[in-house]
């Protein structure tokens, strides 16, 4: 018997013959936005999807209608008494695991399968969405530790550089297969922004290149993998990240394309994906004054929402907001006097379906009031929560109740097992050696004999472990790990000083931090080697670095195909999936 049969609450038909102002209330309650009917409702019940759909929504208070419409994070890595008490008293429409949640693979899907069990037993018995970000490669929210740890892929850039369909499906099925394992029924991936903005840091490697086309095939594909494995696919960031010159998880990004731009670039992949059928869109903190001027981001924007994605590109599925709690969603609010709570209610209001809240709000706090307040008093909010709510079933109906869906309560004993699915550690090194990019050749193949002193230098610990494996007599120098963006002036002298004691240096290049370290070192007399992970965009200011190779990924397998690339051992096949020319936007 299913765990859904076993928990399931039982029930007993209400007596009838009901005298008419009882029966006369209880309809007026149903219009306003549900009520308990005396007939039992499930999730589960053998009746096509509309009728089940139309049920559900009839039978729910505006509570559980509400609370359908919401999607929270929780801390720690079991779940927290605030988020049982959401899932047991409104209906919630799903969790958001994060990386703070998902360091313990074991706890993880014992944490999941607690929450589903808790969902089974409210007496509608409809299973929560569980999401993550797991796009690959950069991003990779679910890791584990040890001997049970999620795969490293090569990562979206790999991908745009060996420019083969295969390797996107591939990648989100070996991702998807992982997710499953773990009772994770959706993905915040895959990102189909397109690269166009060196300054766009946030996303880089997380996009598949800069050009539109080759962005919405590679997403495709990436899409279907991850539909194999009956997780649900989301494509992001609505209406697209790519050339904003700021991080909305800190602020609000201003992007001053036209209509004509947008359509022509950021849209195309959408509407590849939209035509595949992609059941969900995340929509990103943007705004794009030159299109649409009400200062508000196109996550709470009803012309980015209702206008362009459902009437002019035809999108259908759900729409989910990103995180909430993100400043590029606050900053607006915040020039309202906004909390949380007004920042809820705009969303859903803009015409998204899903709002996902990293935070776990307080069990019957402000922000319930405020959206029980609302809908109580305005009936075109009613309506709106009504119609959200319907699609999030409709998605739960497509992918959560068939046979072949995401298992509700994973299976422990069987994790480590059913999240390595034969081939894909074989599928990663393959793929990583496709990806990797000649850049510049000035010393290829390298040959120690003839360079000296060398020094391997970066901040990744693989990176200069692997490179010890090549270079057994090389001395390796570690960068700074927790910095991104600027180094200090003390650590750039440390640097120099250093590199005055060697002939050659092969360095990883990685991102702002370590481009103005190895900068500093243009007047000095040592060669450089650049082994660049993840975007290669920061070569666009080392004119002057004769030998570089583009790696994208920065797992081990990435790292050992690229030293294999320098010394020969494979032939790199790999383009350039962004210019690196100067003054490139």
């Amino acid at each position: 018997m299913p765990w859904y049969s076993r928990n399931r609450v039982k029930y007993r038909r209400s007596p009838t013959g009901l005298n008419t102002p009882l029966l006369i209330a209880v309809l007026i309650v149903a219009a306003a936005g549900g009520a308990e009917t005396s007939e039992p409702v499930s999730f589960w019940e053998d009746l096509p999807d509309d009728v089940v759909r139309e049920r559900l929504l009839d039978a729910m208070t505006p509570e559980e209608l509400v609370g359908q419409t919401l999607m929270i994070g929780w801390v720690g890595q079991d779940p927290s008494s605030e988020a049982l008490e959401w899932i047991r008293t409104t209906n919630l429409g799903g969790v958001k695991i994060f990386g703070w949640n998902g360091a313990d693979l074991i706890r993880l899907a014992h944490a999941l399968g607690t929450m589903q069990e808790l969902a089974a037993a409210h007496r509608l018995d409809i299973p929560l969405l569980t999401a993550t970000d797991q796009e690959g490669g950069w991003v990779r929210h679910v890791k584990g530790s040890g001997d049970l740890s999620t795969i490293i892929t090569p990562g979206n850039m790999a991908i745009g550089a060996s420019n083969l369909p295969y390797d996107a499906y591939r990648s989100a099925y070996y991702i998807g297969m992982e997710l499953r394992a773990l009772g994770i029924n959706m993905n915040f991936a895959p990102t189909v922004d397109v690269y166009i903005n060196p300054e766009a840091h946030v996303i880089g490697p997380r996009a598949f290149s800069n050009d539109p086309v080759q962005s919405g095939l590679l997403g495709t594909a990436f899409f279907h993998g991850l539909d194999e494995t009956r997780v649900i696919a989301t494509a992001k960031h609505f209406p697209g990240h790519g050339n904003a010159s700021e991080d909305s998880h800190g602020v609000l990004p201003v992007i001053y394309d036209s209509m004509d731009e947008l359509t022509s670039r950021d849209l195309v992949p959408f509407r590849f994906l939209i035509k595949e059928g992609v059941p969900a869109i995340l929509s990103g903190h943007l705004r794009f004054p030159s299109i649409w001027d009400d200062g508000r981001p196109a996550s709470l924007s009803a012309y980015f929402k209702r206008q362009l994605l459902r009437r002019d590109l035809g999108f259908e599925g759900l729409i989910i907001t990103d995180d909430l709690y993100m400043g590029g969603a606050w900053e607006y609010g915040a020039d309202r006097n906004w909390g949380i709570e007004e920042i809820v209610v705009e969303a859903l209001r803009a015409g998204n379906d899903l709002v996902m809240l990293s935070q776990t709000p307080t069990p019957r706090g402000s922000l319930y009031e405020h959206l029980m307040s609302t809908y109580e008093a305005d009936p075109s909010f009613r309506e709106i929560v009504r119609e959200a709510a319907g699609r999030v079933i409709d998605l739960k109906l497509e992918y959560l109740k068939p046979a072949n869906r995401v298992p509700l309560v994973p299976d422990v004993e069987r994790i480590a097992d059913a999240m390595r699915e034969q081939g894909s550690l074989d599928f990663l090194r393959d793929q990583a050696a496709r990806s990797v990019t000649v850049v510049r050749d000035a010393l290829l193949p390298f040959d120690t004999s003839r360079h000296g002193r060398v020094l391997l230098a970066g901040k990744d610990q693989d990176f200069l472990r692997i490179g010890a494996d090549f270079l057994p007599h090389a001395n390796r120098h570690r960068l700074s790990p927790g910095r991104f963006f600027s180094a200090d002036e003390a650590e750039i002298r440390r640097f120099r000083n250093l590199v005055l004691e060697y002939d050659t240096v092969v360095f990883c290049l990685s991102d702002p931090h370590s481009l103005q370290i190895l900068a500093a070192i243009e007047d000095l007399e040592a060669e450089v080697v650049v082994l660049s992970i993840l975007t290669p965009i920061y070569l666009a200011e080392l004119p002057w670095v004769g030998t570089a190779l583009a790696l994208y990924g920065w797992g081990e397998e990435s790292f050992r195909a690229g030293f294999s690339a320098l010394f020969g051992r494979i032939t790199p096949s790999g383009r350039l999936p962004v210019s690196i020319d100067r003054g490139h936007h």
